[in-house]
């Protein structure tokens, strides 16, 4: 297959342009891959970073919290995005859905890569550090079955209240008008087509 034509770039046409760009957060070049959740971002983070050489990933959930899902910019920023941009690696907390606490540490390397993956991890507040902005073409209504389907039902009512605040969020701090690419699942993988930001394609 093409990794260029009308169709837009394969997974690993994609990957091999990561390196060519300019660096964005000190030496890294740090690629946000967003969605709604359930769309499949984890799944394409994982491919995508597999294609580029094993870089590192970075996951909001690791940030964000029950009771404010979308208030860990701040954090963010603090733990990974300040550390990168001196040039330093950064070691991050990691939130225990389970425990419902803050328990643990995870260091990322300021590699020449980082991709950060999750819901808003295109958002106004982390733009400027940002090389790259991806949005995994999935509807709502499709991932969050897809979710449902994949948490069980006994998570359903958390998906209740996730789903209303994900929809609050994207209604002030939309992420799909910036993307760069439109990543979009096909019978054969992934192709990145030009989003309305109008790099790539």
């Amino acid at each position: 297959m093409d990794n260029h034509g009308p169709a837009g770039l394969t997974l690993r046409g994609l990957a091999g342009t990561l390196h060519l760009l300019a660096p964005s957060c000190g030496p890294v070049r740090l690629v946000a891959v967003d969605g709604h959740a359930g769309a499949g971002k984890s799944t394409l983070a994982e491919r995508l970073a597999a294609e580029a050489g094993g870089v590192p990933v970075v996951h909001t959930d690791d940030f964000a919290t029950h009771e404010d899902p979308f208030g860990w910019a701040e954090r963010l920023t603090a733990e990974l995005l300040v550390p990168f941009a001196a040039g330093r690696g950064a070691t991050h907390r990691v939130y225990d859905w389970a425990g419902r606490r803050f328990d643990g540490e995870k260091a990322v390397p300021a590699a020449p890569v980082v991709l950060l993956e999750g819901v808003a991890s295109g958002r106004r507040a982390l733009r400027p550090s940002l090389a790259l902005t991806l949005w995994l073409e999935v509807d709502p209504l499709t991932a969050r079955r897809r979710g449902i389907r994949r948490d069980g039902p006994s998570l359903a009512h958390f998906w209740t209240g996730w789903s209303a605040a994900e929809d609050e969020h994207f209604a002030g701090d939309p992420t799909r008008p910036f993307a760069d690419l439109l990543v979009h699942q096909t019978e054969d993988g992934y192709r990145a087509a030009r989003g309305p930001f109008g790099h790539g394609g």
